[in-house]
């Protein structure tokens, strides 16, 4: 399957029980994919596969051709897929910028030069951060550690950034925030696979949509067309 990233007949599940079934995808490079589903329709256990968390069972995970499932998570990670689980993944017990530092450090590539232009980006981008640079990241509120994990991600370089549910218990006016932020990231070219249960955010941002249902895909296809299926969305998303 064409694209940056691509899995094919991905199976995968938990002990002994299967959850995702022969699921294939594709991700263009710069593109934005949205995966869309009702609860437990499969999506984080997808992400998991993907990043190398959750072992592949049967099928296989491909970035530019080559197949990367059966590598350990930390590899995968190296080679530019980043995952912001739905815990966030910080270090609570450090300052907010030995948390930038500790992510800039372990950037796949680029001079002392570009990580300190790339720092100085995330915090235009969250200038809250900047007010509680040396504020240990546990004490931080939901939002803000929300904002503390997109920033590592991006002084990452990933090529792949990977969210699930960045929005999660976060009030409404903090998720616009993030998702403003997570627009510019899509401007600048990152390709992103983005979990969320906020549809409105979801398909503004998106630029493919794939709708799971008990680890299937259901629909692929465009944003609008996601829109224009009443059916659709009200048998899968939830939403009338």
């Amino acid at each position: 399957m064409a694209g940056l990233l691509a899995t094919e007949g991905l199976t995968t599940g938990y002990g002994r029980i299967e959850v995702i079934h022969e699921l294939s995808l594709g991700v263009p490079e710069g593109s934005v994919v949205a995966l869309l589903g009702a609860n437990g329709a499969g999506k984080t256990t997808t992400l998991r596969a993907i990043a190398g968390t959750l072992p592949v069972w049967r099928g296989g995970v491909y970035v530019d051709g080559a197949r990367i499932d059966g590598r350990s998570a930390f590899e995968i990670a190296a080679m530019g897929l980043t995952l912001i689980p739905e815990g966030r993944g910080i270090f609570p017990g450090l300052t907010v910028d030995e948390n930038l530092e500790i992510a800039a450090n372990a950037a796949r590539a680029g001079d002392g030069r570009l990580r300190d232009g790339r720092r100085r980006r995330v915090l235009q981008m969250f200038p809250r951060l900047e007010e509680r640079i040396e504020q240990r990241a546990g004490t931080l509120s939901g939002g803000e550690q929300q904002m503390l994990a997109l920033s590592r991600a991006f002084l990452a370089t990933p090529r792949v950034l990977l969210l699930d549910e960045i929005s999660m218990g976060l009030a409404p006016r903090v998720v616009e925030q993030l998702f403003e932020s997570v627009s510019a990231l899509r401007d600048e070219g990152l390709t992103i696979v983005l979990v969320e249960q906020y549809l409105t955010y979801a398909l503004e941002l998106a630029d493919i949509c794939y709708v799971l249902a008990k680890g299937k895909v259901v629909f692929a296809g465009e944003p609008a067309e996601l829109r224009n299926s009443n059916t659709l969305a009200s048998s899968y998303l939830g939403s009338a």
